[in-house]
């Protein structure tokens, strides 16, 4: 059947469609948005201030300090505080990038970081390290991991780590804590994330009042431990883009169970090296392997007892040995190796593992470092134990043992809980006198 002149052609039909249907529709929205708008609740409003950056630089990181309040006013007074509704995105992997000695030290760092404020406990030492890593990440803080653990170590108060400045690191970990520290922290600085506490740049324990809790967005909780970021664009992943520089520096306080923390004569080439194999030499040969599996054995008349990292190594030197002979046993170790450093000790006042106490240290006997890169290479003798012509062949005095606090004593360290950490999972304590978890961080 033909159709009608008259008929509306398809092109019209669509076009009144389009009026009948869309335009109602387009009213309706934006009735919805409208009224959206009036009535949009405060954490949208949130949303949109933290997504420009502000002009002014980022807030300033103030020495911790708490009001004087007792535990159980904190922990109302901190359980009425809501947790922020808006999202809590995990952080972005932080792999570390720089030197293998810059690695080696953040490393001793961030597992001191973990181990004195969250305890021997290893979901809140995953918690203390996430919070770590932000803070290098962020503008606000040293882009360094050791320079963000002890950032105001020099004050006897208001340290941003309450361990660094407390008298907690003359407590010496127990090896089987420190090794486990030192793995998880080699893991979140190789990108593993743990995610519950996001981008938080700040913690406390529930039993304490920071002044800064009331101006930060409270997040998460992780035993009773509460994690804060900051409000606004500085608490937003954009924030976090800062890149690390490298040059992580030496802690001298880490000294006692930390070899790569330990200071370094300035290059110099002792009399009794001349005759022997220079640096460069020695890294030139063959390289031998020397690995985990050797612990324990003997390796050139050289008893291996820990290896601190690939170029570091802890040694009982040959029973009857000559201190002249030392040198030469050390430098079997160091062949082909660029870098290489050597501690040894008599066989009868050998460490048997890591960490190094005090009294280790005192006892070592021998002490052997090259450097190609510098120049270095230096043997050195403890002469208080052993007798060399020359002043300069002789070791720094090493400090004296410190006392370490009687277990159940506060001294030194008020407002440090005795019986709480972490409520997760515990892993049995092998601390001489265990670390106490940290109130604020």
């Amino acid at each position: 059947m033909p159709a009608r002149a008259d008929a509306p052609s398809p092109l019209a039909w669509i076009t009144w469609a389009l009026i009948l249907i869309g335009l109602p529709m387009a009213v309706a929205g934006w009735e919805t948005r409208a009224g959206d708008s009036a009535q949009a609740p405060r954490s949208h409003r949130a949303v949109a201030v933290r997504r420009v950056r502000p002009p002014t630089p980022p807030p300033p990181v103030e020495p911790v300090e708490v009001y004087a309040l007792d535990r159980d006013e904190a922990r109302r007074f901190n359980a009425a505080v809501p947790f922020s509704r808006l999202a809590n995105p995990a952080a972005r992997p932080f792999v570390f990038s720089g030197s293998e000695e810059d690695l080696a030290r953040a490393i001793d760092c961030l597992a001191a970081a973990e181990l004195y404020e969250a305890g021997d406990d290893a979901v809140g030492e995953q918690a203390v390290a996430q919070v770590v890593l932000n803070r290098v990440r962020h503008p606000a803080f040293p882009k360094t991991v050791c320079g963000v653990v002890f950032q105001g170590q020099e004050r006897r108060t208001g340290c941003q780590f309450t361990f660094t400045c407390d008298g907690a690191l003359a407590r010496t970990p127990g090896p089987a804590a420190w090794s486990r520290a030192r793995e998880i922290a080699r893991a979140a600085l190789a990108g593993k994330v743990y995610k519950p506490v996001g981008y938080a740049t700040h913690y406390h324990t529930d039993w304490v009042v920071p002044y800064w809790s009331g101006s930060l967005d409270k997040i998460t909780s992780v035993g009773t431990h509460l994690f804060f970021r900051w409000r606004g664009w500085w608490g937003t992943p954009p924030a976090f883009r800062f890149a690390p520089r490298g040059g992580e520096p030496l802690i001298a306080k880490l000294m006692p169970f930390s070899l790569v923390h330990r200071a370094v004569d300035p290059p110099a080439l002792n009399p009794e090296l001349r005759g022997n194999e220079s640096a460069d030499a020695l890294a030139a040969q063959v390289r031998r392997a020397i690995g985990l599996d050797q612990i324990g054995k003997s390796v050139g008349g050289v008893r291996l007892i820990a290896l601190a990292d690939a170029r570091s190594f802890v040694v009982a030197l040959p029973q009857g040995s000559k201190p002249d002979d030392w040198p030469a046993s050390a430098q079997t170790f160091c062949a082909g190796r660029p870098r290489c450093r050597i501690m040894g000790w008599t066989p009868a006042e050998a460490p048997e593992q890591l960490p190094l106490t005090l009294d280790d240290l005192s006892a070592m006997r021998f002490s052997y470092i090259h450097d190609t890169a510098s120049g270095l290479q230096r043997a050195l003798w403890n002469c208080a134990l052993v007798r060399r012509p020359i002043k300069t062949q002789c070791m720094r005095e090493r400090l004296p043992k410190a006392a370490a606090p009687a277990a159940g004593s506060d001294a030194g360290l008020a407002g440090v809980r005795r019986k709480e950490r972490f409520e997760t999972v515990k892993i049995t304590p092998v601390i001489t006198v265990p670390p106490e978890p940290s109130p604020t961080g």
